[in-house]
């Protein structure tokens, strides 16, 4: 799993890689039944893991067997960081259980420091350097082939797209040239009152009826 997430954490770059590690351990544990008070210490390490991948020189022009180097050797050393920090979350539990490798509050740095080593060899270092020899042997044989099927992805789902945003274009406003005029000139009459017509005569001054 480690070397998956440095190869992921290279190719994706620092803050999908801190995601993606936090994640990917979230979901191990909860498959495997490791779910307890240590979980949010291991997503935020394996994080740190994969963000530290996305961060290592060279991402734009390094390829090949050089970046596989590279890669390895940071996988190395991430694996035994990785359980350093990890002890730190349970070490300081140990108050009083061990007194030559257990946290002892109020003494002096040296001393302490002296028994977290003596902690980390005692507890861890059988599970890191395996780990980190498991590491570098897989991204070296394996490294090259998943960083090319990853970048090809990472190009398909057009994780790299850079987002531009443009002004809204807006239409000049119309221009007349000659300006609007009109030449007929437009009377306007009363209207003319309304007569009742004059009753018909006769011929003889009579009315008709």
């Amino acid at each position: 799993m480690f070397f998956l997430m440095v190869l992921s954490g290279r190719v994706l770059g620092p803050g999908f890689g801190f995601v993606l590690g936090a994640v990917s351990m979230f979901a191990s544990a909860l498959l495997t039944g490791g779910v307890g008070p240590w979980m949010p210490f291991q997503m935020l390490a394996m994080g740190w893991v994969a963000m530290g991948a996305g961060l290592l020189p060279g991402a734009a022009r390094l390829r090949g067997r050089a970046e596989t180097l590279l890669l390895a050797g940071y996988g190395a050393v991430a694996s035994v960081a990785y359980g350093t920090v990890m002890n730190l979350q349970g070490w300081t539990l140990m108050q009083g259980m061990a007194s030559g490798i257990s946290y002892v509050p109020g003494d002096p740095l040296d001393e302490n420091l002296a028994r977290f080593v003596a902690y980390c060899l005692a507890t861890s270092l059988g599970w890191d350097l395996p780990r980190a020899v498991v590491t570098m042997v897989l991204t070296l044989t394996l490294g090259g082939a998943i960083l090319k099927a990853l970048r090809r992805a990472t190009r398909r789902a057009a994780f790299e797209a850079p987002v531009a945003f443009e002004a809204p274009a807006f239409e000049a406003p119309v221009a007349f040239e000659d300006p609007i005029t009109f030449e007929t000139p437009v009377t306007f009459k009363a209207p003319a009152a309304a007569q009742d017509p004059a009753p018909a005569r006769r011929a003889d001054g009579g009315s008709s009826a």
